[in-house]
């Protein structure tokens, strides 16, 4: 793991992306109390990934088919999640 302030970051952005594809973790330090994290964006990190695509076109099918559910009451609510 490496820490670097954010301007060695700012200066040197080429080498310190180059190094996080490599799987180096890299943390940038901006001031006293924050820092993040360098690193390259996967699939899991993307929530309209592929299987969430295929799930909302799913959800829009069933509404136009109908199958939907229209809840009034919270009662309904929590029965609707197992509560």
């Amino acid at each position: 793991m490496l820490v670097i302030s954010s301007r060695e970051f700012r200066q040197n952005q080429r080498i310190y992306f180059e190094r996080a594809d490599k799987g180096e973790q890299i943390i940038v330090q901006r001031g006293k109390d924050k820092a993040y994290v360098l690193r390259p964006v996967s699939e899991d990190d993307v929530y309209f990934n592929t299987e969430m695509l295929s799930r909302i076109k799913e959800s829009v099918q069933q509404v136009k088919e109908g199958k939907t559910k229209r809840i009034k009451t919270d009662k309904e609510i929590s029965e609707l999640l197992g509560l």
